[in-house]
């Protein structure tokens, strides 16, 4: 009788087990309002192959532009390619609050965003406030600044959403990151891996719905301090 209940117990944990395996555990979740032309001249590459590509809806609102995915993507202008010294900014609105603390941001040198050679640096915050500054390279990334909360940084409130104006200046010596208009991290150029010329955008993760607003490049704008 004991063999037979351990048994029992075994088959029924391997069953649970495998179901687990079979459940993705947080699986994107599709916008499903409809199709909607992307704003003119944008693109947009999805971070896995098999996501589904209709599943975001990426258009013009406003002034703005408004995301709602579905799957993790990052969204550019081949027209804002820039090399030297410059500054890129937005103003990020997360909408609701979503299910797990997902991120957006910035991109900035990015090369080969179409190709399996991708490159680029993304600075991106979330919900509880932390920052995370991280570089692709194909299908490779690593983190320049792990994840670090900042008091600079406008958590989300109780209603679900979190607003806060981005921006990265590249200058001759560094990257400077800001948040809210307040310096939060610099990173001299020989601690950054890969190169800062190249397009800017931005990224949202999976499962947000984030509004972007204010989105300027300023060419040759910034001088070393």
């Amino acid at each position: 009788m004991k063999r037979s209940r351990h048994a029992l117990f075994l088959m029924a944990l391997a069953a649970g087990s495998l179901g687990a395996q079979g459940r993705p555990a947080d699986p994107d979740v599709a916008s499903r309002q409809g199709n909607a032309p992307v704003p003119a001249g944008w693109e947009v590459r999805l971070d896995r192959a098999n996501a589904n590509r209709p599943d975001i809806r990426f258009e013009t609102m406003g002034s703005g532009m408004h995301v709602t995915a579905g799957p993790a993507a990052i969204y550019w202008n081949p027209q804002s390619r820039v090399s030297g010294t410059y500054a890129v900014q937005a103003t990020f609105t997360q909408m609701k609050a979503p299910q797990h603390a997902e991120a957006y941001g910035l991109i900035w040198g990015g090369n080969d965003l179409n190709q399996p050679s991708q490159n680029y640096l993304y600075f991106v915050i979330r919900k509880d406030g932390k920052f995370l500054v991280r570089h692709r390279a194909g299908a490779e990334t690593h983190d320049v600044v792990p994840w670090t909360e900042h008091t600079a940084i406008v958590k989300e409130g109780a209603d679900g959403k979190q607003e806060n104006t981005l921006k990265v200046e590249v200058t001759e010596t560094s990257s400077r990151l800001f948040a809210n208009g307040t310096l939060i991290r610099e990173i001299p150029r020989q601690g950054m891996t890969g190169t800062t010329d190249g397009i800017v955008g931005f990224r949202v993760n999976h499962n947000l719905d984030v509004h972007v607003g204010g989105f300027t490049l300023e060419r040759s704008a910034v001088r070393p301090r």
